[in-house]
């Protein structure tokens, strides 16, 4: 049996005794079925990975005991925060769950001005802790053991101006340059992806002035969620680990 991975939201240390998470025992418990006995995998965000035991489980609690711990690095060299502007229903589920299986370090939801997504500010609160979810979600399956962070929604100015000492980067279908044609190295990149609208001349005007690089995919134009993974990726093989 493969010995499922589990996140822990609080720092964990051998040879601890601890119960696992509400969200983690209903996994272990009832979707898994687990017993006493079996094997688990815990991270807790501090890179490193915990192999336990399961001592106890009944409809309330699963307790476990941790046999061991390493420090297990599978985050790229390339420190990369996303900025995406909110795509509509799974769509922007996706883009969170497949740029963290690429290595993004930070997304940060946005609203422009052609954003096809308009919720009120509880409603946005609770679509981060939900997205949140998912990232931890994309950790446990793809071996990650530290859990990005999905900052709160802001707006897209509020985005550009934060200060920024690496590289910042935006799409623009009619941009000359590539991700092939930017120096190297890059540590740190600021990655800007519009919405399904694409953003208005204002805003591109807007993102120069922040001191934003517009650079081409290719000759064809890609869906918002298409384009933030291919990006991720070519950038990923050029500065990060991929490849």
């Amino acid at each position: 049996m493969r010995i499922p991975r589990i996140y822990h939201p609080k720092p964990l240390s051998a040879p601890d005794d601890i119960a696992l998470s509400d969200d983690a025992a209903n996994h272990v418990g009832r979707v898994l079925r687990m017993q006493p006995g079996n094997k688990v995998a815990l991270f807790d965000g501090s890179n490193q990975i915990f192999n336990a035991e399961i001592t106890h489980i009944d409809k309330k609690q699963v307790r476990v005991q941790i046999t061991d711990q390493r420090l297990e690095d599978r985050e790229s060299p390339l420190n990369l925060h996303l900025g995406q502007v909110i795509s509509r229903g799974e769509k922007m589920e996706f883009t969170i769950q497949k740029s963290i299986e690429l290595g993004v370090n930070t997304i940060t939801p946005l609203i422009s001005e052609r954003c096809g997504v308009k919720l009120d500010q509880e409603r946005f609160e609770k679509k981060v802790q939900q997205w949140q979810k998912i990232a931890i979600a994309a950790c446990e399956q793809c071996g990650r053991n530290r859990v990005p962070e999905i900052r709160p929604v802001i707006r897209l100015e509020e985005w550009c101006a934060e200060p920024e000492s690496g590289l910042k980067l935006n799409l623009h279908p009619r941009a000359s340059l590539s991700i092939n044609t930017l120096s190297m190295p890059v540590s740190d990149i600021r990655l800007l992806i519009g919405p399904e609208g694409g953003l208005s001349q204002e805003e591109i005007d807007m993102t120069a002035r922040y001191d934003f690089t517009d650079i081409l995919l290719g000759p064809r134009v890609l869906r918002t969620e298409t384009a933030a993974l291919t990006a991720i990726a070519a950038l990923q093989i050029r500065f990060g680990d991929l490849g």
